[in-house]
């Protein structure tokens, strides 16, 4: 007979394994339930965004959720760049305009012509100004905004002044980079002009039926080629403040990282755009719709008082104009941010990085910016 208080039952497998079989209890209990598989824990979400490769709805939600989450820095940087152009337009071009049809009037009948013409000049190039402070604000805007996404995803929530203040180093390169996309823009709109009108002039009548076909032709395929290399580059601006790289640099990552992610982010931008404009549209119409109705009901010959109810009509489309307009501008540079983040997590697992540096930050230990890239592609802060 064995002793059965000195019987220990035998082992299998290695111990604590995956495989391990269940141990046998107390002689005549039968063995023992096997251990509770661990529970599936959601990714870590310390603030925008959960930290793993995201849906394609949160792609294109998550950008609206960012002016609530943070209005004053990103609502308020947008509305504030966007009536400072505003005012400039109205007060370069509008007092300019304003000198130069006085001049027009009280020029000489045999000066008419050239002072018409000098006028018309002074116009043009005082448009300039307020067009050259645009490419500035634009570009600031794209910068505040990137930043603003990258630190509400790591749970961070930065002041208007110091997302500016953060932006600051990298303005000038974003500035090159909308100028670039301007320039671009202009030289191929401007080589089918000049193919077009060569057409018209040189083949004479038939010339013109070929030409309007290049002209049609070839507007669809400048649409094409823009929104192909659009898409290819839209994350550039996201390159060259988080990643602090020079403007060439940007441009062959941002086409290294759509790679294989072509039409995901032209959906997600082409869908954000249209939402945004659709209610742009019909929260702006009506104001519009109604202004040009009180203009419409003006005697032309009546008093300046007749105008007031059209000109406050007019102003108020400006000012909810320049509301949704910031309101657009904040959403789409958003979702350009998002897009980033997602492409990076889903390539070269971006969601480790960030769920690291959130640790690191909790438990008070040394953190570098994730973001970063250490390449030759990268430039040094400013």
């Amino acid at each position: 007979m064995t002793d059965r208080q000195n019987w220990s039952p035998p082992t299998f497998g290695v111990s604590g394994g995956a495989h391990e079989e269940p141990p046998y209890g107390p002689p005549g209990s039968g063995p023992q339930p096997a251990a509770t598989p661990p529970a599936w824990t959601p990714p870590p979400r310390p603030g925008l965004i959960p930290l793993r490769p995201l849906a394609f709805g949160t792609l294109l939600f998550a950008p609206f959720t960012v002016l609530r989450r943070n209005p004053r820095a990103t609502f308020g940087s947008a509305l504030l760049v966007q009536a400072a152009v505003a005012l400039m337009t109205f007060l370069v071009v509008g007092l300019v305009t304003f000198w130069a049809l006085g001049r027009i009037d009280s020029a000489p009948l045999d000066e008419q012509g050239e002072v018409e013409a000098g006028a018309l000049v002074t116009i043009v190039l005082s448009a300039l100004v307020p067009l050259a402070l645009s490419v500035i604000a634009s570009a600031l805007l794209q910068g505040v905004i990137v930043t603003e996404v990258a630190r509400a995803t790591l749970g961070e929530k930065l002041r208007l002044g110091q997302l500016w203040r953060t932006v600051a180093p990298r303005l000038w390169t974003l500035v090159l980079w909308t100028l670039l996309l301007g320039a671009v823009s202009l030289i191929a709109v401007g080589v089918l002009t000049v193919i077009v009108v060569l057409f018209v002039v040189v083949a004479g009548g038939t010339g013109i039926a070929v030409g309007i076909g290049i002209a049609i032709v070839g507007s669809l395929g400048l649409v094409v080629a823009g929104v192909w290399l659009y898409t290819k580059t839209s994350v550039v601006p996201s390159l060259i403040v988080l990643e602090r790289r020079g403007l060439w640099a940007a441009v062959r990552r941002s086409w290294s990282l759509t790679g294989g992610y072509f039409w995901r982010t032209f959906g997600v931008q082409a869908l954000v755009a249209l939402i945004v404009s659709t209610v742009v549209q019909i929260v702006t119409t009506p104001f519009t719709l109604v202004a040009g109705w009180l203009l419409s009901l003006v005697d032309p010959n009546a008093a300046v008082d007749a105008y007031i109810p059209a000109i406050i009509s007019y102003i108020i489309v400006i000012c909810v104009s320049l509301v949704f307009g910031a309101i657009a501008a904040v959403v789409q540079s958003a979702t350009i941010a998002l897009i980033y983040i997602d492409l990076r997590m889903r390539k070269e697992g971006l969601d480790l990085e960030l769920a690291r540096f959130v640790e690191s930050g909790q438990s008070g230990g040394r953190v570098t910016d994730p973001y970063l890239v250490a390449d030759r592609g990268a430039t040094p802060t400013a």
